[in-house]
């Protein structure tokens, strides 16, 4: 951080930068565990395919990938809202739930969120984490899209006037 002042890196991150490496850490070793103990690489989005073949007879949900993977994938995504819970049990403050965004705005985020998985083959976490990790150029050119559309969509939003 030679090039940084420690005045821009306190304006970057007012709360400091420990706990941001200690995340990418934790990050990087559960990826690192799941695609050494597996050999998939980790990602959210095909969760809800893969639970659903549980209890779907449709050819879709039981392709042998879905169905060889559906109960680590269980484990990851329960994991997920597990260490969300004992965060803010422990460290966040108690407070469950914490936004002033209407509820039809995230239900309406979900539903663009998962199309874009499916259209990008993936999600921030697939292509983020792991797929840039291990420089997959189909990882690159999805992470660097949805930067771009993220920050359109940010920009546009405010330009409007939209708040939550």
């Amino acid at each position: 951080m030679s090039g940084l002042t420690p005045l821009l890196v306190d304006s970057l991150f007012p709360n400091g930068i420990a706990h941001y490496a200690l995340g990418g850490l934790l990050i990087g070793l559960g990826t690192a565990i799941i695609y050494l103990g597996t050999g998939i690489i980790a990602g959210a989005s095909t969760f809800l395919e893969s639970t659903l073949s549980y209890v779907s007879d449709l050819p879709r949900f039981n392709k042998a990938k879905y169905v060889a993977s559906r109960n680590w994938r269980v484990v990851f995504t329960l994991s997920i809202i597990a260490g969300a819970a004992i965060y803010t049990l422990t460290l966040g403050g108690g407070e469950w739930w914490v936004s002033e965004v209407q509820p039809w705005r995230f239900a309406l985020g979900g539903v663009l969120v998962g199309i874009g998985t499916r259209i990008g083959k993936g999600c921030t976490s697939g292509h983020g984490v792991c797929g840039v990790g291990s420089r997959s150029r189909t990882s690159f050119v999805n992470v660097a899209t949805f930067m771009v559309v993220a920050i359109g969509v940010a920009q546009l939003l405010q330009a409007l006037g939209v708040s939550p």
